[in-house]
C-alpha cells in the first residue's frame, strides 16, 4: 500500500509537470504576439522558485532538470545553459529554506528578485562569452522585471490551489528528515 504522504509528494511532482507542459504550450502558440510589444513574465520561473522556497522536498533537482532541459528544446535556447542556471538558483535557495521560514515575505521576495536579475545577467554573460545572439537588454529586463512582479501573484495562486506553504518550524519530510 502506498504511504499517503509520498504519494501526495508524487501527485505534486505530476502537477508541477503538467503545470510546466501548460505553460510551454502557451509560450509556443502563435497567439497573435507582434514583434516590439512588451514581453511577458517568466511564470514557470516564478512557480519553481516560489515551490523550491515552500516546499523543498517536493522538487527533487533532477525533475526540475529535466523539466527545464524540455524547456530548452522546446523554445530553441542552447540546450543546457538556462538549465544549469536555474539548477544552481534553486539549489542556493534549497540551502536558504530554512533561513527564508523565518523570514517575512518581503524579504523572500527580495532575495528572489536578487537570484533572477542574477540569472538575467549570468544567461546573457554566457552568450556573450559565446558569441550568441542575444535579445535587447531593454526587453530582457523588462521579462525580468515583469517576473519579479508577478511572484507575488504566482505564489498565491500556489498557496490557494495547491496548498504550498513554508514549512513549519521542526517539520519533517516523508523520510523523517527535517525540513
Amino acid at each position: 500500500m502506498v504511504d499517503p504522504v509520498r504519494r501526495e509528494v508524487w501527485i505534486l511532482r505530476g502537477i508541477y509537470v503538467l503545470i510546466a507542459a501548460v505553460l510551454f504550450l502557451v509560450r509556443i502558440l502563435p497567439l497573435g504576439g507582434v514583434a516590439g510589444t512588451w514581453p511577458g513574465p517568466d511564470l514557470f520561473l516564478c512557480l519553481t522558485l516560489g515551490w523550491v522556497l515552500r516546499r523543498p522536498d517536493h522538487l527533487p533537482v533532477l525533475l526540475i532538470a529535466l523539466v527545464m532541459l524540455a524547456e530548452d528544446f522546446l523554445l530553441m535556447r542552447p540546450p543546457g545553459l538556462w538549465t544549469a542556471l536555474v539548477v544552481v538558483a534553486t539549489e542556493f535557495l534549497r540551502s536558504r529554506a530554512a533561513l527564508t521560514r523565518e523570514l517575512g515575505f518581503a524579504m523572500e521576495w527580495l532575495l528572489v528578485a536578487a537570484v533572477m536579475l542574477g540569472l538575467l545577467l549570468a544567461y546573457r554573460l554566457f552568450h556573450g562569452i559565446a558569441f550568441l545572439p542575444q535579445p535587447v537588454f531593454g526587453m530582457a529586463m523588462l521579462q525580468t522585471f515583469a517576473s519579479i512582479l508577478c511572484y507575488p501573484v504566482v505564489v498565491g495562486l500556489a498557496h490557494v490551489a495547491l496548498s504550498l506553504r513554508k514549512p513549519a518550524a521542526g517539520e519533517v519530510d516523508a523520510t523523517g528528515r527535517p525540513l
